[in-house]
This record gives C-alpha cells, structure tokens and sequence, in this order.
C-alpha cells in the first residue's frame, strides 16, 4: 500500500494530475489565447461538444425545430475542448467559466451571451413558450427537476466518471463514494418515474432534457466504459423506460447527433440533417 497523503499546510500547483484532462485543467480562469469565434447567420450561436451538457441544448433547439419553430434555428461550432478551445479569447467573452456550452442570442436588436446550460433552457423555453409551464405549481416542478440535474451532473461527471473511468490511477474510496451517489441519483430518478411518465409529471419539459442525457448515456452503456455493468443499471427499470421513449423522439435524435463524430460536426441549417446517411437517425 503505498504512502498515504498528507495534505500541505498550502496546496500548491506545481504538476500536472495526469488525469485524462491534464492538458486542460489548471487552477486559475480567463483566455489563454487570443481567438475569435466565428459567427453564423442563424439567430441563435451555439459554441459546444456533443457531452451530455452540449446535448441538453441541441436537444431543446431541434425540440423547437420539430414543432416548426423556424425562429429556433442555429449555427453550432465544434469547440474541441482536448485542445483548449474553450480558453480561447472569443470563448471567454461568451462564457467566463470556460466550460461548453455557450451560447450568443442574436435573434433581437442587441446580441447577448448565455452561459451555463440550465440557463439555456431556462432562456429558450421562455422565449418561445414551450417545455416550461408559465406559471404555478407546475413550473415550479420542471425547475426543481431542471436544478436537481444541475446540482447532480457534477456527482455523476467529476466524481464518479471521473474516479472510474479517467483518473490516472484507481482509488477504492473515491469510487465507492461516488458510485453510491450516482446510484442513489438513480433511484431519486427511478421512484419518481414510477409515478410520474415524465421528471416533472405527464408532459415532456425542460427538466426531462438536462436530465436525460446524462442518465441515458450511463444507462445505454455509453458513458465511462462498461459503468451501467458496473453500476447495475437494469435495477432501474422505470429510468431505462423513460430514456427509450425520449431517445425515440425525432428532435432527440437529432440534438444528441450536433457537434458529434457520430453525425454532423458543425449544423448550420435544418437541410444538413436532410443530407445525412440513411440510417443515421
């Protein structure tokens, strides 16, 4: 067993982790380069990677889409967060935290950022007055869903993805800690859609969108290796009910594919999807 760790008085960055995200995490904020992002035609700019975070905004926007409203239509960049584009200048202006997504509403008469993913939803549900209840109990149900998730993703990313499935080395502690809580995420999901068809009741809303594609990724087996395997994920029969009803939904489909190797890189107009293999979708 080696050494424990004793912490310093002072904790100092004097080395990389050597964890999977070495070459871009380090202790202090702001642009590391001096880059512009380019700017679409479409209202709404979308500067993102396909990870579950990335997913709840396209998923929303192709969800817009499908209802035929043409005002949702956006340009997404690819910003290839392995190799630091998010720290680049034009990033930065949009979204300080240096995190995807970031978005620029350009649909008014004055553009304005958006930064953080909730935010996003939040944003374009009101705007366009769909998957959010306007007022009373109802919408204060999404909301609580929509930051249950918020609050939840870093448990399920940072700690659990990242302890089993991209730390240099194993920690039996750091595991264990983070896959009860992951589990037990699960289950706060699976007891609720035992009673409810959707997160926040019988309609389909925001909160289904931020939730759905971290808990289905990990659920399908997409996510940190053989994780469902190890985290028994057929335990949770009303969670694997409710993500295969979303992952048949067309503008989930869709939303899931945008900034992805697995179909189109960069989306700058509905007919894109048009020209995608058959089968794709």
């Amino acid at each position: 067993m080696s050494e424990e760790y004793v912490p310093p008085k002072v904790w100092v960055w004097d080395k990389a982790n050597g964890g999977a995200f070495a070459g871009v995490n380090r202790p202090t904020a702001g642009a590391q380069k001096d880059v512009e992002l380019p700017v679409g035609e479409h209202p709404f700019q979308l500067y993102s990677l396909g990870t579950p975070n990335g997913q709840k905004v396209t998923i929303m926007l192709e969800e817009l889409l499908e209802l035929g409203i043409k005002e949702a239509e956006y340009d997404a960049w690819l910003i290839k967060i392995f190799e630091g584009d998010q720290f680049g200048s034009g990033f930065v202006d949009l979204n300080p935290n240096s995190k995807i997504p970031a978005m620029l509403d350009k649909s008014g008469p004055e553009p304005f950022r958006l930064f953080e993913s909730g935010a996003m939803l939040v944003h374009l549900a009101e705007k366009f007055g769909q998957f959010l209840p306007a007022s009373g109990p109802a919408r204060a149900e999404v909301l609580s869903w929509l930051f249950w998730q918020v609050g939840s993703a870093p448990f399920m990313g940072g700690g659990f993805g990242h302890f089993y499935a991209y730390a240099p080395f194993k920690i039996e502690y750091a595991i264990d800690r983070y896959s009860m809580e992951t589990k037990r995420l699960f289950d706060v999901a699976n007891n609720q859609l035992k009673k409810t068809r959707f997160l926040a009741g019988d309609d389909y809303t925001i909160a289904d969108m931020a939730a759905y594609p971290w808990l289905g990724n990990i659920y399908r087996g997409e996510a940190y290796g053989d994780a469902a395997t190890f985290l028994s994920m057929h335990e949770y029969e009303a969670v694997g009910r409710w993500v295969a009803e979303i992952d048949a939904r067309p503008g989930a489909k869709r939303g899931r594919l945008v900034n992805t190797n697995k179909g189109i890189l960069e989306r700058h107009s509905a007919a894109d999807f048009a020209a995608l293999p058959e089968g794709t979708l």
